[in-house]
């Protein structure tokens, strides 16, 4: 299978999970593209992803997408997390903007939502993962994007868990779980 990633972190976490399969990422399957994130649901991007890259490989593929959910802001970013404050901002910058927003509200509750697909060129199944936490000011040096600002129910910031701890609670390992447990794998 394809994993339609070139993220290190995400293809170590996909790897790790689906321990059984061969997965490769695009840049070991020798595809140089990057598909366009234009819909308006995690699920819509994903699948999008999953199917260009299966029409370029006719190998099966597994795509996701993921963000930020915050309840006080009508669950903004959501599906535009990496985008909403340009493509040239930082991390640094959109958690700037998320912690301006989010300290205007006395609701910080927040979720991450990842939604993996898979798709062979027929069959599309759909693993989803939700983390639920609260936005805070930013603690730890790990990980990356919102990570520093997403405390866990265990009082802990995604930033401030090891890589390992990190990979067996993200969103994108629930949804990689789920998604396995729905293939049968």
């Amino acid at each position: 299978m394809i994993f339609a990633s070139n993220n290190k972190g995400k293809i170590q976490e996909i790897k790790s999970i689906f321990k059984e399969e061969e997965i490769l990422s695009l840049k070991e399957a020798n595809i140089d593209i990057d598909v366009v994130e234009d819909a308006d649901t995690f699920y819509g991007n994903a699948l999008k992803k999953a199917k260009e890259i299966y029409k370029i490989t006719n190998i099966p593929t597994i795509a996701d997408d993921s963000g930020i959910c915050i309840e006080a802001l009508n669950n903004w970013p959501g599906v535009l997390t990496h985008r909403f404050a340009g493509e040239e901002a930082t991390d640094e910058e959109r958690n700037i903007i998320m912690l301006d927003k989010v300290n205007t509200q006395d609701n910080k509750n927040a979720k991450v939502i990842c939604n993996l697909v898979y798709y062979d060129g027929t069959d599309i199944v759909v693993g989803e993962g939700i983390l639920k936490g609260t936005i805070v000011s930013p603690r730890g040096t790990n990980g990356f994007g919102f990570d520093p600002i997403f405390e866990l129910e265990s009082g802990k910031t995604l930033a401030e868990l090891t890589s390992e701890e990190k990979n067996i609670t993200s969103a994108r390992y629930l949804a990689a779980l789920d998604l396995k447990n729905k293939l049968g794998k």
